[in-house]
């Protein structure tokens, strides 16, 4: 019976957030409580959702600081002379220009906010590649395949949801991830070696066997048809290429201590906002405008993170979840328990994309995860092997930003993914061998 009330909870809150009734802070809360009170746990609901709540608060602090963080280093102009190196090095080159941008998109995206890394790469790129005839259907998907890697980050969204649905901490996923991004990046680059290619013999083909040069600034860029507008003399105010130097070593050394883990990643995150408001922006006034400025998009995400604490905490606080992966482990056949985590990756690629991460994450993946913990499989390996998927699912029509990306550069979602979706199903191809010889997934 009470296998029956949890599967009806889960379509339950499938069904809302997929037909778009309820928000996910709103599902992930709401639900929950109403089933909980249906099973007869509602006296022991409040101190279930307090633990959840406790379980998730690490992650929920590092998501909030880190977003504060990286907004602070974007206001200061970190990445700009990197962005307009490399747009001086491409020097007209198609081959350059396109490979320049995997390698931009693949350093930016490191902040984790697929959104902010689409502006800044397609702000610089965009008016290069009208202007030498390059289709921006080209720009959209280098950048975006490198967005589904980046976004990996302790800091990002899919290893927060992951870590508060599994009570992990996202560096955790973020370390067993990491060789897998670090080859995936480079086949992007390889990716954009061989488009550029073919881009470059087209151009010269069409040129009568000559390259067009073509120059375009960061600041003066003149971007058609696109919603990026020239940099206001408000945001130029706020930039501080003075302090550059000190804005790249203490990026650096925040992320060399969360790799070496030093400090939970949370509190360094915590001391690089402080140490990069006092010295950047001393004035109290500059200091509560930098705060006030990123504030929205960080409680946007710390209010999800924290209702996934609520969800976690009645769901697995409660015997739901053990009755439902009883019944899961009655229909999977024997011989497959063993490969729960390969299981795990090959239906994060389709779910990602038709379901959409709040939906996988918080619908689906519980139930994976208790299911295999009966086969003596962690739910660390399975929190990993369900982040396989995300270069896939990245582009999936439930994921916002993706809209972002093809308004700004004029394309179509069925373009992007014409164009984007073969080289994406080769990085998820990468990131299961690199599980298999991690020890992610096993397959004996």
């Amino acid at each position: 019976m009470l296998s029956i009330l949890g599967f009806l909870m889960i379509f339950t809150f499938l069904f809302l957030i997929l037909t778009k009734r309820v928000s996910p802070f709103l599902g992930l809360t709401i639900i929950p409580i109403i089933y909980g009170v249906i099973g007869g746990f509602g006296l022991d609901l409040g101190k279930l959702m307090m633990d959840g709540i406790l379980k998730v608060s690490p992650t929920a602090i590092l998501l909030l600081f880190a977003i504060i963080y990286f907004g602070i280093m974007l206001d200061t102009g970190l990445f700009d002379p990197l962005t307009s190196k490399i747009i001086q090095l491409a020097k007209g080159d198609p081959l350059k220009i396109i490979v320049g941008t995997a390698v931009l998109a693949g350093i930016i995206g490191f902040d984790g906010d697929g959104s902010t890394t689409m502006m800044i790469v397609v702000t610089a790129f965009l008016p290069l590649y009208k202007k030498l005839g390059i289709s921006p259907i080209i720009l959209a998907s280098v950048t975006i395949m490198q967005i589904g890697i980046t976004t990996l980050v302790p800091w990002g969204g899919p290893a927060g949801r992951v870590a508060s649905v599994l009570h992990l901490e996202p560096n955790q996923l973020y370390l067993r991830m990491l060789p897998g991004m670090i080859v995936s990046l480079l086949f992007v680059v390889l990716v954009a070696y061989f488009i550029g290619l073919k881009e470059r013999a087209r151009i010269k083909k069409t040129n009568n066997g000559s390259i067009p040069i073509a120059e375009a600034g960061i600041v003066d860029a003149a971007i058609e048809n696109a919603v990026i507008e020239n940099i206001t003399p408000e945001l130029l105010n706020i930039k501080r290429p003075k302090l550059i130097w000190f804005n790249l070593i203490l990026s650096s050394l925040v992320m060399v201590a969360i790799v070496l883990e030093w400090l939970p990643p949370g509190i360094l995150f915590i001391i690089g906002t402080a140490l990069a408001l006092l010295v950047n922006y001393p004035s109290l006034n500059d200091q509560r405008e930098r705060m006030a400025a990123h504030a929205p998009n960080a409680l946007a995400v710390v209010a999800v993170v924290l209702a996934a604490g609520i969800f976690s905490g009645i769901f697995k606080g409660t015997p739901i979840s053990e009755s439902m992966a009883h019944t899961l482990v009655s229909i999977i056949p024997d011989g497959l328990g063993q490969y729960m985590a390969l299981i795990t990756a090959i239906i994060s690629a389709p779910a990602l994309f038709l379901i959409g991460p709040d939906g996988f994450y918080f619908g689906i993946l519980p139930i994976l995860s208790e299911t295999a913990s009966n086969y003596g499989i962690d739910a660390i390996k399975i929190g990993t092997a369900s982040l396989f998927g995300t270069p896939f699912g990245i582009m999936g029509p439930l994921v916002a930003s993706v809209y972002l990306l093809i308004n700004i550069t004029g394309i179509s979602l069925g373009d992007l993914h014409k164009h984007a979706a073969k080289w994406s199903v080769g990085i998820f191809l990468i990131f299961i061998i690199v599980g298999v010889f991690t020890g992610i997934i096993s397959l004996w």
